[in-house]
């Protein structure tokens, strides 16, 4: 198994309403320990952007919208929007993992820049693509073999259960049956539980995703300890 696990934090872990202080004093701890149990463990943390980008793109949009400038609010506009509060979320935790961090926050995945350290923070990167891309770029290229994506589902379903009651749960599933579940284009702002671009990168690498619920922080633990978790995974091997 490689020492490098790839967790990707989304924003509505770190910031679903405000920055959510109680939870990351309690992630700040579970992480501290797992790398303190081995030298050898490394960690990146791929941050998402939350109730700080919803709040501005929501901004930008009111404004535009009162101006009547006869013209829309841009997409891109609101993609760089969205990207810069990943900075900020990235920032905060690179600042509290700044004794294991040395590098500055990633902001490009295929830039040249060294992992030294032991925990390394990463953000979103810039239009069309998703922070879920970047944490695939980053498994590949420090040769990750799974990458742990935390949000606020605990894990994937055969369809959207919010709109079809006889959606089901599924524990494990390989790459092309989940890609026929998310589709094969990204759109912005589509709301899948990894995005369909960032899957196939996966696929062909091949990596392994584990999707789970980012506030249970036991079933962390179980998963980067290679335990039985609470999830969905996705791989080559099933």
């Amino acid at each position: 198994m490689s020492k490098v696990k790839v967790i990707s934090l989304g924003g509505s872990i770190i910031a679903p309403d405000k920055v959510d202080t109680p939870f990351i004093k309690d992630f700040y701890k579970m992480i501290l320990n797992y790398l303190e149990e081995d030298q050898e463990r490394k960690l990146i943390f791929v941050c998402g952007g939350g109730a700080p980008a919803r709040m501005y793109q929501s901004a930008y949009r009111d404004v535009m919208s009162d101006l009547n400038l006869g013209f829309g609010a841009d997409h891109q506009a609101q993609d760089w929007i969205g990207i810069a509060a990943t900075h900020l979320n990235a920032e905060l935790m690179r600042q509290l993992f700044y004794s294991y961090c040395p590098e500055k926050v990633v902001t490009d995945p295929t830039s040249d820049f060294v992992f030294s350290g032991r925990v390394l923070v990463a953000a979103g990167w810039k239009p069309g693509f998703s922070t879920d891309f970047d944490a695939v770029i980053l498994a590949e290229r420090f040769k990750a073999d799974t990458v742990i994506n935390l949000s606020n589902i605990a894990q994937v379903f055969t369809d959207d259960p919010r709109k079809n009651p006889e959606a089901a749960p599924i524990d494990s599933i390989g790459w092309k049956g989940f890609r026929d579940i998310v589709g094969h284009e990204w759109v912005p702002g589509k709301n899948v539980p990894f995005d369909p671009i960032a899957s196939k990168k996966a696929s062909e690498i091949p990596l392994r995703v584990i999707m789970a619920s980012g506030r249970d922080l036991d079933n962390l633990k179980k998963i980067l300890s290679d335990q039985t978790f609470h999830g969905t995974l996705i791989g080559p091997h099933h």
